[in-house]
């Protein structure tokens, strides 16, 4: 009766941890980022709100497959009010013994407030790896679910997940 029972609850508890971890198996990494240089929107002329927003940031992995790697990248958002599009964007994952090179696929998003101002802007949507190597050799070809979180002026996360 012992042994069935010690059997039994190892066999649950084995259970659970499978289960949890394949809680978190679909998230691919998260990077702390900031935006480098200028990216104020430009009017493109047409109508009130109406902009161009030309951002280019650099971000480092601290959790998933992407911990340490170093990521840079660039985007054209347009703006429509507060609403955004993302209309072209591209990445370049960088870690030792690793690339991957992402294009953006769709992307969209919102502006955020904090005390009366613009800090960034949630946003999300979904990106291609069109070449990996080495250590991120497992992402080639996959489409990666993002979502971007302002943390402050200039500062964002992102987290990529299958």
């Amino acid at each position: 009766m012992t042994t069935r029972l010690i059997a039994t609850l190892l066999c649950s508890a084995l259970g659970l941890i499978g289960t949890n971890g394949l809680a978190f198996a679909d998230m691919v990494g998260r990077y702390e980022c900031t935006v480098v240089g200028s990216n104020a929107p430009e009017p493109i002329g047409d109508r009130t709100g109406h902009s161009l927003q030309s951002v280019q940031y650099s971000c480092v992995g601290v959790d998933g497959l992407l911990k340490g790697a170093v990521l840079t990248g660039n985007a054209m958002v347009e703006w429509d009010g507060p609403k955004s599009t993302f209309l072209a964007a591209s990445t370049a994952h960088r870690a030792p013994g690793g690339l991957a090179v992402g294009q953006l696929l769709e992307g969209n998003g919102s502006i955020v407030m904090k005390d009366g101002k613009p800090i960034g802007q949630d946003a999300s949507g979904k990106a291609v790896i069109r070449l990996a190597s080495g250590t991120f050799a497992a992402l080639s070809g996959k489409t990666l679910k993002w979502v971007s979180k302002p943390t402050g002026p200039n500062r964002f996360e992102q987290e990529y997940s299958e």
